[in-house]
C-alpha cells in the first residue's frame, strides 16, 4: 500500500481582520503519497501558493494541521524546525533564488554547511551534477548561466540534503519552453526512478503535464482531482485531460467528469 507522507488536514489560512479580512483557505484537506509527483493547479488568488508556504512553514495557518509522517509540523521549533527546513523539506523557487557571489558548486553545497554535514557531499554533489547536465557549470556564478542551468542547479541545491519532500513554486514560470520541458524531464525522471516526492504548484499546462495526479484549488478547497493512468496513459492524453477541468474552473464540480 503507498504510504502518505504528508497530510493536510483542514486547513484554514486567513489575512486581516473585519471588512478587511481573506480567506485564502477554506479547510483545505489533501494528502501526499510517498515517490508521488503531484500538481497543484488553480486560478490567481485560489490558494495554491499559501498551502505550499503553510506547508514550508513560512507562514502558519489559521487552523487545521500538517502532518509529516503523522507528526504535526506545528508543534517544531528550534531544532527541531530547523531540521524539517533544512532536511525534511527542499523548496524549488520560480526566480531560482542562487546567491550571486557563489558558483553554482557552492550554492548546491549551502544546505549541508549551513547544517554542519560533511564527507558525502561530493559524492552526492557529483551524482546530481550529472542527472541534471549540470556539471559544466559548477564553478561558474549565475551570470554565466542561462536560466535553465540556473533552475537546474537551484534544482539540486533542493535535492541535496535527500528531503523527503521537494517543494516547487512555479519552477518553469522563468523558463523558455525548451528549458521547461528538460526541467520537467528531470523531475519526472527523480519521481519515477528515484521514488523522489514532489509537490508542484503550477499554472502552465505543459508542466502539469508530467504530473502523477493534480488537484486543482478553486476558493481555498479542492475542487477536483486528477489522476493518470501512468502505465496506459500518454502525457499528451493527460494534457487534453487538465485542459477539460480547467475550462470548467469557473463552473462547479459538477460539471467535471
Amino acid at each position: 500500500m503507498e504510504q502518505k507522507i504528508l497530510e493536510v488536514q483542514s486547513l484554514y489560512k486567513e489575512y486581516g481582520k473585519k471588512e478587511n479580512k481573506t480567506v485564502a483557505l477554506q479547510g483545505l484537506s489533501c494528502s501526499v503519497l510517498s515517490g508521488e509527483f503531484l500538481g497543484i493547479m488553480g486560478s490567481s488568488g485560489s490558494g495554491k501558493t499559501t498551502l505550499l508556504n503553510c506547508i514550508a512553514t513560512m507562514i502558519s495557518p489559521t487552523g487545521g494541521k500538517i502532518l509529516l509522517r503523522g507528526e504535526d509540523i506545528s508543534g517544531f521549533h528550534g531544532r527541531r524546525l530547523a531540521e524539517y527546513r533544512g532536511n525534511q523539506i527542499g523548496y524549488l523557487f520560480q526566480t531560482f533564488e542562487l546567491l550571486d557571489n557563489l558558483t553554482g558548486r557552492e550554492n548546491i553545497l549551502l544546505p549541508m554547511a549551513i547544517h554542519g554535514i560533511r564527507g558525502e557531499e561530493e559524492e552526492r554533489l557529483e551524482e546530481l551534477a550529472d542527472y541534471l547536465e549540470i556539471s559544466s557549470v559548477l564553478d561558474q556564478f549565475p551570470a554565466q548561466m542561462s536560466g535553465g542551468q540556473k533552475q537546474r542547479v537551484a534544482a539540486a541545491r533542493a535535492m541535496i540534503m535527500q528531503p523527503q519532500l521537494i517543494l516547487a513554486d512555479e519552477p518553469t514560470g522563468a523558463l523558455d519552453s525548451k528549458n521547461a520541458r528538460g526541467l520537467m524531464d528531470k523531475l519526472e525522471g527523480l519521481s519515477r526512478d528515484q521514488n523522489t516526492t514532489i509537490m508542484m504548484v503550477t499554472h502552465d499546462i505543459n508542466a502539469a503535464s508530467f504530473c502523477s495526479r493534480i488537484l486543482f484549488i478553486q476558493d481555498g478547497i479542492i475542487f477536483h482531482e486528477l489522476r493518470r493512468d501512468m502505465a496506459e496513459e500518454t502525457r499528451e492524453d493527460f494534457y487534453e485531460r487538465i485542459i477539460a477541468v480547467m475550462a470548467q474552473l469557473g463552473g462547479g464540480s459538477a460539471n467535471v467528469y
